[in-house]
């Protein structure tokens, strides 16, 4: 071979070997993933089955880090969305309340006594209206692939059982940062007070605050029967869906290949959250009711009636959010939950 044949060879080869590490310098060595609690709650578990499939299908090239416990956002998860629009924070998997403040459509499912059961919620997220709900995040400057859940949040104090609105008189009561959540207790007669998760436990222990509102899956994990929540009411009053995203610049400094492989990754550890979330908590299987009970925790269900008369009294809230959410997402959510009866 001559000399000039030899030389253009290895020209080539030299540009084509340089188009990969150009490539490859596009993405990061590591993506900072943000979850607000811990990675033993099924939050978290669908965080870490995500990051696990994108790692594997990616052959690595795609390197999740979870970043649990508010540790990115200094405490205070409502300042997450931003955190990502921002490029602070490269992917999460984020609650739809503490992302209300944001997004005002999100509110959508905390309208108080909206959604009667699981039923209901699976009808609003896989259907037109968490379509919408995801050309919403998108369009501030997020990218949506997957829903997954939170759960049913459920209401427990250290003072008394809570079976009627009267019962909610003076208690004061830890909930997530949102006007919203805020109007809700308010109207019951109760001492709404603003904190983040990572501040609740200590002031439940210490009885700064009386009792708290979450899915039973975080009551449980985090073991509240330890400190004093030994009265827990089931009322369903509002369902948290969580949202798996990814920052825009990031999502497209990806390859498309990739890009399938992230979405495609999320909507399986969705589904798989989502089983998890709601394990333990039904008719068919309450070993998960039935382990908090053995700590000696009063579990209340209330019946329809007394259900009702939650739902009367807090019927302003809805009245005046649904002006903030939006009535015509609000009705095609109520005419989606009644389609699902």
């Amino acid at each position: 071979m001559k000399l000039r044949h030899i030389l253009a060879a290895l020209a080539c080869t030299a540009a084509t070997l340089a188009v990969v590490p150009a490539a490859q310098a596009a993405y990061k060595s590591e993506y900072k993933l943000s979850i607000v609690v811990g990675t033993t709650f099924p939050w978290g578990q669908g965080a870490v089955i995500w990051s696990d499939l994108v790692r594997e299908r990616t052959d690595g090239r795609i390197n999740i880090k979870i970043y649990p416990g508010t540790s990115l956002v200094q405490g205070d998860q409502t300042r997450e969305f931003t955190a990502i629009r921002q490029g602070m924070i490269d992917m999460a998997v984020g609650s739809t309340i503490n992302w209300s403040p944001q997004i005002k459509q999100l509110n959508l499912f905390s309208l108080p006594f909206l959604q009667p059961d699981a039923k209901a919620t699976d009808a609003l997220i896989q259907g037109e209206v968490g379509k919408d709900l995801f050309g919403y995040i998108e369009k501030a400057g997020v990218v949506p692939l997957a829903w997954g859940e939170n759960g049913f949040r459920q209401i427990s104090n250290s003072k008394h059982e809570v079976t009627k609105p009267e019962d909610m008189k003076g208690l004061k009561l830890r909930v997530v940062g949102s006007p919203l959540y805020m109007d809700t207790f308010s109207a019951l007669g109760a001492n709404p007070t603003q904190m983040s998760w990572a501040d609740a436990q200590p002031a439940l222990a210490n009885k700064a605050v009386d009792g708290q509102e979450n899915p039973l899956s975080i009551y449980a994990g985090a073991k509240l029967y330890d400190v004093q929540q030994q009265y827990l009411t089931l009322w369903n009053y509002v369902s948290d869906p969580l949202v798996f995203v990814v920052n825009r610049d990031v999502w497209k400094s990806w390859s498309e290949e990739d890009q399938k492989i992230v979405r495609d990754a999320a909507i399986e550890a969705g589904k798989r959250e989502i089983v998890i979330a709601r394990t333990g908590i039904t008719a068919e299987d309450p070993s998960l009711l039935k382990e908090i009970e053995s700590h000696g925790v009063k579990v209340t269900t209330l019946t329809p009636e007394q259900h009702a008369a939650f739902a009367e009294a807090t019927a302003g809230v809805v009245e005046k959010w649904t002006k903030t959410i939006g009535e015509d997402l609000v009705k095609k959510a109520r005419d989606a939950i009644a389609a699902s009866r």
